[in-house]
This record gives C-alpha cells, sequence and structure tokens, in this order.
C-alpha cells in the first residue's frame, strides 16, 4: 500500500500536480505542450462586442507554440505601446491597431487576411 502525500489543491494556487507539486499553470513535468494546428493565414480583426464598445485587436491562426506565442505577443505589445493578452490561441491587444499588425506580421512572412473590412 502506497501513501499519498503529495498536496493536490492549494487554497492560495488552486490544482497542484500531484508528481511535481507545483499549481497545473506552472507544473513542467516533461508535459510538452503541441503547437497549435493553422490553416496558413493569420487572421487580424476588431472586436468590440462584449468590451462596453472598446476595441480589442485579435490575432488568430498563429500555429505556435504556447511560449512562442507569448513571446510574439509580447513583441507585438510593444510594437504598439499597448496591453494585451494570449487567450486560447488567440492574441488580443487592446485598441485598433489593425493596420500595424498586418504590416508587422507580414514583415515577419505571416500570410496575413485583415478581417472585418
Amino acid at each position: 500500500m502506497t501513501k499519498n502525500t503529495g498536496i493536490v489543491y492549494s487554497t492560495e494556487h488552486g490544482r497542484m500536480c500531484p508528481a511535481c507539486g507545483k499549481p497545473l499553470e506552472s507544473c513542467v513535468c516533461g508535459q510538452k505542450q503541441t503547437a497549435l494546428k493553422g490553416d496558413g493565414s493569420v487572421r487580424v480583426a476588431l472586436e468590440t462586442k462584449g468590451r462596453h464598445g472598446k476595441g480589442v485587436t485579435l490575432i488568430s491562426g498563429i500555429s505556435a507554440s504556447p511560449e512562442d506565442l507569448k513571446a510574439l505577443a509580447k513583441t507585438l505589445k510593444q510594437k504598439c505601446g499597448s496591453g494585451g493578452a494570449v487567450k486560447n490561441g488567440v492574441i488580443e491587444i487592446q485598441g485598433d491597431h489593425r493596420g500595424l499588425m498586418v504590416e508587422e506580421l507580414k514583415g515577419r512572412g505571416y500570410k496575413v487576411k485583415l478581417l472585418g473590412g
């Protein structure tokens, strides 16, 4: 009979990994995250729905690992001088920066489509 002494939940961090004891968000137990699949086109759009009229530039369709996606998002946010986040494989940048993002992504070698006019 084996004893389970590892912490599985912490009120401070939430769910914990039983193998390494770290929060699941920062678990590095050899679980390699795979790159997201895309069709080869990067889509740039503006969304205001559900954001109280504030526009957010959405960049989707980039097939990269989550770490590479975060690094690209950081670079793009610095280029715009704006905040943002990466959610479910989509880069969100606060404000309407569609033109700048299209040019920047084309310069990086991506095939870019501008959505919504």
